[in-house]
């Protein structure tokens, strides 16, 4: 993987601040906000100088059930090919679901859904990523995101999660230590286990970005200044390897020019001066690109434990999700990611087994508040299914077919306030009745004919 440096997220709030601040190597720019055809003139002006920009992709959702929509796909690459980029990065998420897959109405998320880290999830998302490398024109590289609730029986952990992912497709990472930090807090993840069995051979670069606590819960907002643990955790990765790029996020409240560049700074820092590994611990990582899993960390069975006969695994010890056999794992996706999608969509009661990790310093208060409830036969009690959801995602939103239109809107009638006169005004004219009396006097009688 080639050097890429010091870089910074560029957005259009912040093009000139980018421009002008010293010593970035490259930017990175959301995939979505561009158009091919119509490149801003500040990105222009950073490529004439010899920065690279390197597109990041928000919406493909390869973690998703659905195979990738080819526009989106093509669309990304047409991107990566007008900004001459080295590579492209997406996400190990899903952001929609429902669909022919579950006979239900597609949802679209409006955000970044953890998959599971289960064999069924991972062989999707192999397939996906297969289906992406060969749509691209350059390396595709894949970003851990940070997430708010855990999956039930889940087979693997995040690192060996995403080792396994390379061994079979040779994808690259793209590690934010943020999110690594966030799962620490939120999920009681450990950090440096994840970077234990990380692949770290694979890295194409790093994510940096900062986040607030809140209620005991970690929100990685890109809104603030990067904390003191997410630069130890990038320390801690600078120990294994020597990443070829770091970059700087910022998506909202943007600091003055004097405060990125001083975040930068401390950056720079925490790359210069690595620890060195304690006694007994080494960076994992096989060459060649075999498994990368730490030791006594191996898994207890592979995908190749759940072929049906005759599919037999490929040579990284997996069978291929392409063909017809793999569709029930398609639909069993499908199911377990509508249900916890229509959950949040509708705040309805969360799917069995899916939980939020009380952050460390909450637990004893969950646990007297489960005690508290347990035995008393309602929705919230410890353990109850119909807990509801804790996480917030915001923007889920329900796609209806392109032929339905909603129905007209309709008004309900209003009763005259007491002593109200209706105005005097033009009024439709009406037949006159032959039986009432008018100005002349009563109308005659019809005749009768014998």
């Amino acid at each position: 993987m080639e050097r890429l440096g010091t870089g910074i997220g560029w957005r259009p709030e912040t093009a000139d601040a980018v421009e002008r601040l010293p010593g970035i190597d490259w930017v990175e720019a959301v995939a979505e906000n561009i158009c091919p055809g119509h490149l801003p003139e500040s990105l222009l002006r950073l490529r004439a100088r010899g920065t690279r920009v390197i597109p990041h992709g928000v919406s493909l959702g390869l973690g998703g059930a659905d195979r990738p929509d080819e526009g989106r796909l093509a669309d990304l690459a047409a991107t990566a090919e007008a900004l001459g980029a080295p590579l492209v990065t997406e996400h190990i998420a899903f952001v929609r679901a429902g669909g022919p897959l579950t006979a239900s109405p597609r949802l679209e998320a409006g955000h970044l859904l953890p998959v599971p880290r289960t064999w069924d999830a991972l062989d999707v998302l192999c397939e996906n990523v297969r289906i992406a490398q060969d749509s691209l024109p350059v390396p595709l590289a894949l970003e851990n995101i940070a997430a708010l609730v855990n999956w039930p029986d889940e087979d693997m952990t995040e690192g060996q999660f995403l080792a396994e992912l390379v061994s079979r497709t040779g994808v690259r990472l793209l590690i934010d230590v943020a999110n690594l930090h966030t799962n620490h807090v939120n999920r009681g993840e450990d950090p440096s286990a994840a970077l234990d069995e990380l692949p770290v051979e694979a890295i194409a670069y790093v994510h940096v970005a900062g986040g607030v606590e809140k209620d005991g819960v970690w929100h990685d907002t890109h809104a603030h200044p990067v904390s003191r643990p997410v630069l130890d955790i990038l320390s801690d990765l600078r120990s294994r390897t020597d990443p070829p790029g770091v970059l700087l996020e910022r998506d909202d409240n943007f600091p003055p020019l004097e405060e990125l560049a001083g975040e930068l700074t401390r950056i720079r820092t925490a790359l210069a001066a690595p620890r060195r590994l304690a006694p007994g611990r080494r960076a994992p990582g096989l060459p060649g690109g075999g498994r990368a899993w730490g030791p006594g960390t191996a898994p207890s069975r592979t995908c190749a434990d759940d072929a049906p006969d005759g599919d037999a695994p490929d040579e990284g010890g997996a069978r291929d999700c392409g063909g017809p056999e793999c569709a029930p794992t398609r639909t069993r996706v499908a199911l377990a990611q509508t249900a916890l999608l229509s959950a949040l969509e509708r705040r309805d009661p969360r799917p069995r087994g899916v939980r939020r990790r009380a952050p460390a310093g909450a637990e004893p208060r969950a646990r007297r508040q489960a005690g508290r409830r347990r035995g008393q036969g309602r929705p919230g009690a410890a353990g109850d299914p119909r807990e509801r959801l804790p996480c917030r995602v915001p923007r889920v939103r329900r796609v209806p077919p392109h032929d339905v239109r909603p129905p007209p809107r309709r008004t309900g009638l209003r009763r005259a306030p007491a002593g109200h006169r209706p105005a005097r005004g033009r009024r439709r004219p009406q037949a006159p009745d032959p039986l009432v009396a008018g100005p002349r006097g009563p109308a005659p009688a019809p005749a009768v004919r014998p």
